[in-house]
Protein backbone atom coordinates (compact mmCIF):
# COMPACT_ATOMS: atom_id res chain seq x y z
CA UNK A 1 0.00 0.00 0.00
CA UNK A 2 1.46 3.45 -0.89
CA UNK A 3 1.71 6.00 1.55
CA UNK A 4 -0.69 9.22 0.76
CA UNK A 5 1.17 11.64 -1.73
CA UNK A 6 2.01 15.26 -0.22
CA UNK A 7 0.50 18.38 -1.27
CA UNK A 8 1.12 18.90 -5.28
CA UNK A 9 2.76 21.97 -5.23
CA UNK A 10 2.49 22.29 -9.42
CA UNK A 11 -1.05 23.02 -8.24
CA UNK A 12 -0.38 25.51 -5.50
CA UNK A 13 1.92 27.40 -7.12
CA UNK A 14 -0.17 28.87 -9.75
CA UNK A 15 -2.57 29.79 -7.02
CA UNK A 16 -0.21 31.91 -5.35
CA UNK A 17 0.65 33.77 -8.70
CA UNK A 18 -2.79 34.08 -9.12
CA UNK A 19 -3.50 35.97 -5.73
CA UNK A 20 -0.55 38.68 -6.62
CA UNK A 21 -1.55 39.28 -9.86
CA UNK A 22 -5.27 39.45 -8.48
CA UNK A 23 -4.30 42.21 -5.43
CA UNK A 24 -2.24 44.31 -7.53
CA UNK A 25 -4.48 44.34 -10.82
CA UNK A 26 -7.50 45.20 -8.45
CA UNK A 27 -5.11 47.92 -6.95
CA UNK A 28 -4.73 49.24 -10.38
CA UNK A 29 -8.65 49.17 -10.94
CA UNK A 30 -9.02 51.37 -7.74
CA UNK A 31 -8.35 54.34 -9.59
CA UNK A 32 -11.59 54.50 -11.24
CA UNK A 33 -13.62 52.81 -8.83
CA UNK A 34 -15.72 54.33 -6.27
CA UNK A 35 -14.42 55.31 -2.81
CA UNK A 36 -17.56 53.93 -0.99
CA UNK A 37 -16.32 50.36 -2.20
CA UNK A 38 -13.60 50.45 0.05
CA UNK A 39 -10.37 49.26 -0.36
CA UNK A 40 -11.13 46.07 -2.69
CA UNK A 41 -7.32 45.05 -3.36
CA UNK A 42 -7.43 44.60 0.60
CA UNK A 43 -10.38 43.13 0.46
CA UNK A 44 -9.49 40.28 -1.77
CA UNK A 45 -6.20 39.84 -0.08
CA UNK A 46 -8.38 39.29 3.23
CA UNK A 47 -10.45 36.81 1.09
CA UNK A 48 -7.47 35.11 0.07
CA UNK A 49 -6.45 34.36 3.43
CA UNK A 50 -9.72 33.41 4.80
CA UNK A 51 -9.47 30.99 1.60
CA UNK A 52 -6.26 29.61 2.58
CA UNK A 53 -7.80 28.95 6.18
CA UNK A 54 -10.24 26.96 3.78
CA UNK A 55 -8.21 24.98 2.31
CA UNK A 56 -6.46 23.98 5.61
CA UNK A 57 -9.56 22.65 6.75
CA UNK A 58 -10.72 20.77 3.54
CA UNK A 59 -6.99 19.04 3.66
CA UNK A 60 -8.11 18.09 7.59
CA UNK A 61 -11.63 16.96 6.74
CA UNK A 62 -10.94 15.36 3.03
CA UNK A 63 -13.40 15.39 0.28
CA UNK A 64 -15.26 12.41 1.71
CA UNK A 65 -16.41 14.33 3.96
CA UNK A 66 -18.01 16.80 0.93
CA UNK A 67 -18.98 13.76 -0.76
CA UNK A 68 -21.12 11.96 1.90
CA UNK A 69 -22.94 15.75 2.47
CA UNK A 70 -23.25 17.04 -1.03
CA UNK A 71 -27.10 16.75 -0.78
CA UNK A 72 -28.16 18.29 2.44
CA UNK A 73 -24.90 21.74 0.84
CA UNK A 74 -27.04 21.31 -2.29
CA UNK A 75 -30.73 21.67 -0.32
CA UNK A 76 -29.55 24.69 1.92
CA UNK A 77 -28.23 26.41 -1.45
CA UNK A 78 -31.63 26.32 -3.05
CA UNK A 79 -33.45 27.66 0.15
CA UNK A 80 -30.86 30.13 0.07
CA UNK A 81 -31.37 30.87 -3.56
CA UNK A 82 -34.92 30.93 -2.97
CA UNK A 83 -34.90 33.51 0.25
CA UNK A 84 -32.87 35.56 -1.91
CA UNK A 85 -35.70 35.78 -4.61
CA UNK A 86 -38.00 36.51 -1.81
CA UNK A 87 -36.07 39.03 1.12
CA UNK A 88 -32.79 40.25 -1.71
CA UNK A 89 -32.33 43.73 -1.89
CA UNK A 90 -32.03 44.39 -5.42
CA UNK A 91 -28.47 45.23 -6.41
CA UNK A 92 -27.79 46.67 -10.49
CA UNK A 93 -31.58 45.26 -10.92
CA UNK A 94 -30.05 41.91 -9.87
CA UNK A 95 -31.19 39.92 -6.69
CA UNK A 96 -27.78 38.07 -6.56
CA UNK A 97 -26.22 38.88 -2.99
CA UNK A 98 -27.11 38.50 1.32
CA UNK A 99 -25.68 42.03 2.24
CA UNK A 100 -24.02 41.30 5.62
CA UNK A 101 -23.53 44.11 7.49
CA UNK A 102 -19.75 44.22 8.45
CA UNK A 103 -19.05 41.86 5.85
CA UNK A 104 -19.53 42.80 2.59
CA UNK A 105 -22.06 40.52 0.38
CA UNK A 106 -22.43 36.63 -0.09
CA UNK A 107 -23.54 35.52 -3.46
CA UNK A 108 -25.47 31.83 -3.05
CA UNK A 109 -25.04 30.63 -6.71
CA UNK A 110 -20.92 31.15 -6.45
CA UNK A 111 -21.40 28.28 -4.26
CA UNK A 112 -24.26 26.70 -6.03
CA UNK A 113 -21.92 26.06 -9.08
CA UNK A 114 -19.32 23.71 -6.34
CA UNK A 115 -22.42 21.96 -5.39
CA UNK A 116 -23.61 20.78 -8.41
CA UNK A 117 -20.18 19.59 -8.95
CA UNK A 118 -20.20 17.43 -6.19
CA UNK A 119 -24.02 16.09 -6.49
CA UNK A 120 -23.94 15.35 -9.90
CA UNK A 121 -20.38 13.30 -8.88
CA UNK A 122 -21.98 11.94 -6.73
CA UNK A 123 -24.91 10.40 -8.89
CA UNK A 124 -22.68 9.73 -11.83
CA UNK A 125 -20.66 7.12 -9.63
CA UNK A 126 -23.63 5.61 -8.01
CA UNK A 127 -25.04 5.41 -11.55
CA UNK A 128 -22.04 3.90 -12.66
CA UNK A 129 -21.42 1.09 -9.85
CA UNK A 130 -25.40 -0.34 -9.82
CA UNK A 131 -25.32 -0.42 -13.95
CA UNK A 132 -22.64 -1.65 -15.37
CA UNK A 133 -24.21 -2.28 -18.47
CA UNK A 134 -26.66 0.58 -18.60
CA UNK A 135 -29.73 0.27 -20.69
CA UNK A 136 -30.97 3.14 -22.59
CA UNK A 137 -34.11 3.42 -20.52
CA UNK A 138 -31.46 3.18 -17.66
CA UNK A 139 -29.51 6.07 -18.88
CA UNK A 140 -32.97 8.16 -19.78
CA UNK A 141 -34.15 7.61 -16.17
CA UNK A 142 -30.59 9.09 -14.96
CA UNK A 143 -30.56 11.52 -17.29
CA UNK A 144 -34.09 12.77 -16.04
CA UNK A 145 -32.77 12.43 -12.37
CA UNK A 146 -29.67 14.93 -13.26
CA UNK A 147 -31.82 17.35 -15.34
CA UNK A 148 -33.85 18.20 -12.69
CA UNK A 149 -30.83 18.86 -10.11
CA UNK A 150 -29.58 21.09 -12.27
CA UNK A 151 -33.14 22.75 -13.18
CA UNK A 152 -34.04 23.27 -9.74
CA UNK A 153 -31.15 26.22 -9.38
CA UNK A 154 -30.86 27.19 -12.98
CA UNK A 155 -34.60 28.77 -12.38
CA UNK A 156 -34.00 29.84 -9.39
CA UNK A 157 -30.68 31.62 -10.21
CA UNK A 158 -32.40 32.84 -13.75
CA UNK A 159 -34.74 34.74 -12.49
CA UNK A 160 -32.23 36.91 -9.59
CA UNK A 161 -31.26 37.43 -12.76
CA UNK A 162 -27.33 36.21 -13.52
CA UNK A 163 -27.91 34.85 -16.83
CA UNK A 164 -23.90 33.97 -16.90
CA UNK A 165 -24.69 31.52 -13.77
CA UNK A 166 -27.23 29.56 -15.47
CA UNK A 167 -24.98 28.80 -18.49
CA UNK A 168 -22.31 28.13 -16.30
CA UNK A 169 -24.59 25.68 -14.45
CA UNK A 170 -25.09 24.02 -18.06
CA UNK A 171 -21.73 23.98 -18.95
CA UNK A 172 -20.61 21.85 -16.08
CA UNK A 173 -23.80 19.54 -16.59
CA UNK A 174 -22.71 18.94 -19.98
CA UNK A 175 -19.50 18.48 -19.71
CA UNK A 176 -20.24 15.74 -16.79
CA UNK A 177 -22.24 13.84 -18.46
CA UNK A 178 -19.51 13.01 -21.51
CA UNK A 179 -17.50 11.97 -18.71
CA UNK A 180 -19.53 9.89 -17.21
CA UNK A 181 -19.72 7.56 -20.58
CA UNK A 182 -23.45 7.74 -21.21
CA UNK A 183 -24.44 6.95 -25.06
CA UNK A 184 -23.31 9.68 -27.72
CA UNK A 185 -27.00 9.70 -29.14
CA UNK A 186 -28.15 11.40 -26.11
CA UNK A 187 -26.14 14.39 -26.66
CA UNK A 188 -27.17 14.53 -30.54
CA UNK A 189 -30.40 13.83 -29.30
CA UNK A 190 -29.99 17.29 -26.36
CA UNK A 191 -28.27 19.17 -29.34
CA UNK A 192 -31.17 18.87 -31.91
CA UNK A 193 -33.45 19.98 -29.46
CA UNK A 194 -31.75 22.63 -28.25
CA UNK A 195 -30.75 24.10 -31.61
CA UNK A 196 -34.95 24.01 -32.45
CA UNK A 197 -35.60 25.60 -29.25
CA UNK A 198 -31.96 28.50 -29.52
CA UNK A 199 -33.56 28.65 -33.28
CA UNK A 200 -37.29 29.38 -31.92
CA UNK A 201 -36.03 32.15 -29.78
CA UNK A 202 -33.48 33.46 -31.77
CA UNK A 203 -35.54 33.61 -34.77
CA UNK A 204 -38.19 35.45 -32.83
CA UNK A 205 -36.20 37.87 -31.17
CA UNK A 206 -34.62 38.92 -34.70
CA UNK A 207 -37.56 38.88 -36.50
CA UNK A 208 -40.81 40.08 -34.43
CA UNK A 209 -39.24 41.30 -31.56
CA UNK A 210 -42.66 42.62 -30.33
CA UNK A 211 -44.32 38.62 -30.13
CA UNK A 212 -40.83 38.12 -28.33
CA UNK A 213 -41.43 40.57 -25.92
CA UNK A 214 -45.10 39.37 -25.35
CA UNK A 215 -44.03 35.76 -25.12
CA UNK A 216 -40.80 36.02 -22.71
CA UNK A 217 -40.95 39.54 -21.19
CA UNK A 218 -38.91 42.85 -21.42
CA UNK A 219 -36.38 41.46 -18.77
CA UNK A 220 -35.02 39.04 -21.38
CA UNK A 221 -35.44 41.12 -24.43
CA UNK A 222 -33.24 43.54 -22.40
CA UNK A 223 -30.21 40.45 -21.60
CA UNK A 224 -30.77 39.87 -25.02
CA UNK A 225 -29.64 43.12 -26.44
CA UNK A 226 -26.83 43.10 -23.78
CA UNK A 227 -25.78 39.65 -25.08
CA UNK A 228 -25.55 40.60 -28.73
CA UNK A 229 -24.07 44.23 -28.70
CA UNK A 230 -20.50 42.77 -28.47
CA UNK A 231 -21.01 41.85 -32.11
CA UNK A 232 -20.38 45.74 -33.30
CA UNK A 233 -18.51 46.34 -30.57
CA UNK A 234 -20.83 48.72 -29.11
CA UNK A 235 -21.02 49.51 -25.69
CA UNK A 236 -19.23 51.61 -23.18
CA UNK A 237 -17.51 48.77 -21.34
CA UNK A 238 -16.41 46.73 -24.29
CA UNK A 239 -15.63 50.30 -26.41
CA UNK A 240 -13.01 51.49 -23.71
CA UNK A 241 -11.95 48.32 -22.66
CA UNK A 242 -10.62 47.80 -26.37
CA UNK A 243 -9.25 51.40 -26.05
CA UNK A 244 -7.32 50.39 -23.12
CA UNK A 245 -6.32 47.32 -24.39
CA UNK A 246 -4.94 48.38 -27.71
CA UNK A 247 -3.05 51.47 -26.73
CA UNK A 248 -1.01 49.31 -24.51
CA UNK A 249 1.48 47.95 -26.78
CA UNK A 250 4.01 45.25 -26.19
CA UNK A 251 4.86 46.16 -22.49
CA UNK A 252 1.67 48.33 -21.10
CA UNK A 253 1.06 51.93 -19.91
CA UNK A 254 3.21 50.42 -16.85
CA UNK A 255 1.24 49.78 -13.14
CA UNK A 256 -1.50 51.39 -12.21
CA UNK A 257 -1.38 53.40 -15.47
CA UNK A 258 -5.24 52.58 -16.77
CA UNK A 259 -5.62 55.15 -19.49
CA UNK A 260 -9.25 55.00 -19.66
CA UNK A 261 -12.65 54.71 -17.52
CA UNK A 262 -14.60 51.19 -18.24
CA UNK A 263 -17.57 50.23 -15.55
CA UNK A 264 -17.16 46.80 -13.61
CA UNK A 265 -12.98 47.15 -13.95
CA UNK A 266 -12.45 45.13 -10.77
CA UNK A 267 -14.88 42.16 -11.65
CA UNK A 268 -16.20 41.35 -15.25
CA UNK A 269 -13.13 43.22 -17.01
CA UNK A 270 -10.01 42.56 -14.48
CA UNK A 271 -8.14 40.82 -17.89
CA UNK A 272 -8.66 44.58 -19.92
CA UNK A 273 -6.80 46.30 -16.83
CA UNK A 274 -4.43 44.04 -16.54
CA UNK A 275 -3.16 43.90 -19.92
CA UNK A 276 -3.69 47.63 -20.26
CA UNK A 277 -1.28 47.55 -17.19
CA UNK A 278 1.27 45.32 -18.66
CA UNK A 279 0.59 44.91 -22.36
CA UNK A 280 0.91 42.27 -24.83
CA UNK A 281 3.60 39.91 -23.44
CA UNK A 282 2.62 40.91 -19.72
CA UNK A 283 -0.75 39.08 -21.01
CA UNK A 284 0.75 36.33 -22.76
CA UNK A 285 2.52 35.49 -19.06
CA UNK A 286 -0.93 35.23 -17.32
CA UNK A 287 -2.75 33.43 -19.94
CA UNK A 288 0.68 31.02 -20.15
CA UNK A 289 -0.09 30.71 -15.72
CA UNK A 290 -3.68 29.96 -16.62
CA UNK A 291 -3.08 27.16 -19.19
CA UNK A 292 -0.69 25.79 -16.72
CA UNK A 293 -2.88 25.66 -14.26
CA UNK A 294 -5.43 23.72 -16.54
CA UNK A 295 -2.88 21.21 -17.63
CA UNK A 296 -1.96 20.38 -14.14
CA UNK A 297 -5.77 19.57 -13.28
CA UNK A 298 -5.94 17.70 -16.79
CA UNK A 299 -3.51 15.37 -16.07
CA UNK A 300 -4.74 14.57 -12.49
CA UNK A 301 -8.15 13.77 -13.96
CA UNK A 302 -6.44 11.87 -15.93
CA UNK A 303 -4.03 9.46 -13.90
CA UNK A 304 -5.35 6.48 -11.99
CA UNK A 305 -7.62 7.88 -9.22
CA UNK A 306 -11.15 7.21 -7.79
CA UNK A 307 -13.62 7.54 -11.16
CA UNK A 308 -15.35 10.11 -8.73
CA UNK A 309 -12.52 12.36 -8.26
CA UNK A 310 -12.58 11.55 -12.15
CA UNK A 311 -16.17 13.06 -12.42
CA UNK A 312 -15.53 15.79 -9.59
CA UNK A 313 -12.24 17.28 -11.68
CA UNK A 314 -14.37 16.88 -14.78
CA UNK A 315 -17.09 19.34 -13.64
CA UNK A 316 -14.22 21.50 -12.14
CA UNK A 317 -12.11 21.97 -15.14
CA UNK A 318 -15.06 22.10 -17.28
CA UNK A 319 -16.32 25.41 -14.86
CA UNK A 320 -12.41 27.12 -15.02
CA UNK A 321 -11.89 27.16 -18.77
CA UNK A 322 -15.46 28.13 -19.98
CA UNK A 323 -14.67 31.13 -17.46
CA UNK A 324 -11.68 31.75 -18.76
CA UNK A 325 -12.54 31.46 -22.73
CA UNK A 326 -15.25 32.91 -21.98
CA UNK A 327 -14.19 36.24 -19.68
CA UNK A 328 -11.74 37.22 -21.90
CA UNK A 329 -12.86 36.14 -24.81
CA UNK A 330 -15.61 39.06 -24.25
CA UNK A 331 -13.08 41.45 -23.13
CA UNK A 332 -11.41 41.50 -26.40
CA UNK A 333 -14.95 41.66 -27.87
CA UNK A 334 -15.05 37.84 -29.53
CA UNK A 335 -17.55 37.07 -27.63
CA UNK A 336 -20.90 37.69 -25.87
CA UNK A 337 -20.82 40.17 -22.91
CA UNK A 338 -22.37 38.02 -19.82
CA UNK A 339 -20.91 39.32 -16.49
CA UNK A 340 -18.84 35.95 -16.10
CA UNK A 341 -15.96 36.82 -14.13
CA UNK A 342 -12.01 35.25 -14.19
CA UNK A 343 -11.49 32.88 -11.78
CA UNK A 344 -8.96 33.78 -8.90
CA UNK A 345 -8.23 37.30 -10.77
CA UNK A 346 -11.59 39.37 -10.56
CA UNK A 347 -12.57 40.44 -7.13
CA UNK A 348 -15.25 38.79 -5.02
CA UNK A 349 -15.83 37.52 -1.61
CA UNK A 350 -18.10 34.98 -2.88
CA UNK A 351 -16.47 33.76 -5.78
CA UNK A 352 -13.20 33.66 -4.77
CA UNK A 353 -13.91 31.47 -1.97
CA UNK A 354 -15.87 29.06 -4.07
CA UNK A 355 -12.58 28.42 -6.29
CA UNK A 356 -10.31 28.29 -2.85
CA UNK A 357 -13.03 25.68 -1.90
CA UNK A 358 -12.05 23.50 -5.44
CA UNK A 359 -8.40 23.97 -4.62
CA UNK A 360 -9.29 22.38 -1.27
CA UNK A 361 -10.63 19.77 -3.48
CA UNK A 362 -7.91 19.73 -5.97
CA UNK A 363 -5.48 19.61 -3.51
CA UNK A 364 -7.03 16.57 -1.59
CA UNK A 365 -7.52 14.49 -4.88
CA UNK A 366 -3.83 15.03 -5.74
CA UNK A 367 -2.84 13.46 -2.82
CA UNK A 368 -4.97 10.20 -2.95
CA UNK A 369 -2.58 6.99 -3.68
CA UNK A 370 -3.56 5.98 -7.28
CA UNK A 371 -2.38 2.84 -7.91
CA UNK A 372 -5.57 1.34 -6.85
CA UNK A 373 -7.25 2.28 -9.45
CA UNK A 374 -7.90 1.57 -13.37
Amino acid sequence: MNAKKKIDITILIPILLFAGISIVTITSALTYLSPTLGNLALKQAIWYLVGGVLVLVLLHFKNDYLYQNAFVFYIILNVLLLLLLIFGQPINNSKCWFTIPGIGSFQPSEFMKVSLILVLGVMIKKFRSEKTNPSCKDEFIFLVQTFLIVLVPSILTFLEPDTGVVILYFVIYFFMLFASGIRLRWFLLVFIIGALLLGFVFGTYFLVQDTFIQIFGTKLFYRMERIFSWSDGSGLQLENALAAIGSAGAFGHGFNETPIYFPESGTDFIFAVFASNFGFFGSLILIAIICYFDYRLIHLAMGKIDPLHKFVLSGIISMLVFQQIQNIGMTLGLLPITGITLPFISYGGSSLLSYMLIVGIVLNISKEPRSNYL
